[in-house]
């Protein structure tokens, strides 16, 4: 059975206690010259560690504080956060604002007609003028597809508002959005572009 160092104290002032006691007696034993390794340091607390060491040094007992003292507390905390949350927030507004001016300005993602405030303005011709202050005007689109790059041809048909029965059958013609005349109609004629011949 072996003996633990409790059982006998002559093993336990002879012999270390650990391994690397034991190295380092020997280290120095050998090499008297050699400089000692420096002590290693304990280990550095993270941030939130030392905020709440504060805390804790701030904290009274609980028994300590009435409930009207933790209520000011609360509500110092409360004002303490919303003032960093203004300070944030007007830091942050001053770097956009400078940003802004820094760079140009962008362009914008629409057309200037599709603006907002602002009605489209459409081109096309007239195929039917049998309704009374009403014409239907065709619109031909023209454009390539976004992936197979092939010219695609649609148009579109819409009903236009014609006060006076301007505009005949051919006739080229500006149209403008507006509020809904009828069920079909949400445009009116601004000018006739060209007669039909």
């Amino acid at each position: 059975m072996a003996e633990t160092p409790e059982e006998n104290p002559e093993t336990t002032e002879e012999t270390p206690a650990t391994e690397a006691e034991a190295t380092t007696a020997a280290a120095t034993e050998e090499a008297p010259q050699a400089e000692e390794a420096p002590k290693a340091k304990p280990a550095a607390k993270t941030r939130r560690e030392r905020l709440e060491d504060r805390r804790a040094a701030r904290r009274k007992p609980r028994g300590e504080t009435s409930p009207e003292e933790r209520a000011a507390e609360r509500k110092a905390k409360r004002e303490h956060t919303a003032a960093e949350r203004r300070r944030y927030r007007t830091r942050l507004k001053t770097k956009k604002a400078e940003l802004r001016k820094s760079q140009p300005a962008p362009e914008p993602d629409q057309a200037p007609e599709h603006g907002p405030g602002r009605a489209k303005v459409r081109q096309g011709i007239v195929v039917s003028d049998k309704a009374d202050k009403t014409i239907t005007v065709r619109i031909d689109v023209v454009q390539r597809h976004k992936r197979y790059h092939k010219i695609m041809r649609t148009s579109i048909k819409l009903h236009v508002h014609d006060e006076s029965n301007d505009a005949g059958a051919g006739d080229t013609v500006r149209v403008q959005e507006c509020r809904p005349m009828s069920r079909s109609k949400r445009w009116r004629l601004i000018e006739v572009v060209e007669r039909a011949k």
